[in-house]
Formats: C-alpha cells, structure tokens, sequence
C-alpha cells in the first residue's frame, strides 16, 4: 500500500506541477466537454441518486440519518489530519486527531459529534489542498463523469485522499461497496436542502461555487469572501 500510495502522491505532483506552469486565465476552457459531461450527470441524478436519496431520507429517522453522516465524517479524520500535516498545520491536526480519538470512543463509534461540544471544531481538509497550500495551481475546471465538479489539480490529489479514506481499509469487497454507496446516498440527500439556492444556469453557479469554495477552503477563508460567506460556504460542506 505504501508503495502505492507514494505513485499516487507523485501522480498528483505532477498534474499539480503541470497546471502550476501554465494557469490559464479562463479557468473553463473545457466547458464544451464538461457541459456534456454535466448533462450526463444530470440525467444520472434525476433517475438514480436523486430518487435514491429521497427514499432514503423518507425512511431514515432524522436522529439516525445525522448519526450516520457523523460516522463518515469521523471516517474522514484520518485524512484531515495528514493534509494538516502537509500544510504545516500542526495546531489543527492536533484538533483532528482529538476529534477523531474522541468521537470514535466517547461518541460511540463517530455517531454522536461530541468534539464539536467541547471546542474541538470540525475541518475540511485534503491533499487537493495541500498541492494547493505549496503553490499548486488549480489548473483547469473539469467535470467528472458521476463524480462531478473538480480541477486538474484536485482530479489527481483525489486519488490519494481515497487511499487513506478509511472504508479503503476494509478488505471485505462487499461491505465495502455497501459503505460506500450507503455514503453516496447519504451525501446527495444531505444536498437535496440546497437544490434552492440553484439559480440561472446551473452549471456556471455550480461551477463558480466549486471553485471559489476550494479557494475558500486553501486560504483557510482568507479569500472568497466577497462573493461566498461562511455560513453560505457550510452549506455545500457535502459539495
């Protein structure tokens, strides 16, 4: 697994590094690709994730489909706090491992979010931003197929963040698969709540909400101020 890992950090430094060189002004220059792509997406969503994330939600108390989402999110931990760690933020992966350690043992597994209680507040971090935090550029907006919104940069990091993602470490294929698609549908319906705030043509809002909110989350919110507050940036925590 190391070895792997190491090929996939070196993948992302690479398409980093290549962006870095040569950032081009318009950030979309794939547009006519990624709007194909988009309405791939689109249709993907309307007939699978979508209805899949009503029932779901329709079905799953609220108390039980919170403690869910605090369970793949206490998951994330272990990547947070390395991509603290990459970006020299030693104080904040402090936090993370506290949250980690405490909400896997006291909050039962991750499914009560009790860090949160005694100040230990909750981050989003990934090595998209680490790249970013030592100069990457983001290099061109690209749309995924059911992946959605992503960069060059973010697209090659991404990679690595699903190596150290814990539900990478269980062997067991099925389960696996099983938590995986359980974590899919529970983050499209923890977005059915922000369809409102769509508006005009959805793929530029989207677009432009995706890459201001990495820009957000690099500067550690010292940038994108003007366009996003934070309050609207937690909206799409799931984004």
């Amino acid at each position: 697994m190391a070895v792997s890992t190491l090929k996939l950090l070196l993948l992302a430094t690479l398409l980093g590094l290549t962006a870095c060189a040569s950032q081009p002004q318009n950030p979309d220059p794939w547009e006519s690709f990624n709007r194909k792509v988009f309405a791939f997406n689109d249709v993907a969503d309307k007939y699978a994730a979508k209805p899949a994330a009503k029932a779901y939600q329709a079905v799953t108390p609220n108390f039980l489909e919170r403690g869910i989402d605090n369970v793949f999110s206490n998951l994330r931990e272990p990547l947070n706090l390395l991509a603290d760690l990459g970006q020299l933020k030693f104080k904040a992966a402090a936090v993370d491992g506290g949250r980690f350690l405490i909400n896997s043992t006291v909050g039962v597994g991750g499914f009560f979010e009790v860090a949160s209680y005694i100040g230990l507040a909750k981050r989003t971090e990934d090595f998209g931003q680490v790249l970013g935090y030592w100069g990457v550029a983001p290099g061109p907006y690209v749309v995924l197929p059911i992946l959605g919104p992503s960069t060059v940069r973010d697209t090659g990091s991404a990679a690595l963040d699903s190596q150290i993602d814990a539900l990478s470490q269980i062997d067991h294929i099925r389960t696996r698969n099983q938590l995986r698609v359980l974590n899919l549908v529970n983050t499209r319906a923890n977005l059915l709540k922000t369809e409102s705030l769509l508006s005009g043509d959805r793929y530029t809002f989207l677009r432009d909400a995706y890459l201001q909110r990495r820009e957000y989350l690099i500067s550690d919110g010292a940038a994108a101020e003007d366009s996003f507050g934070e309050e609207e940036f937690e909206e799409w925590d799931d984004f």
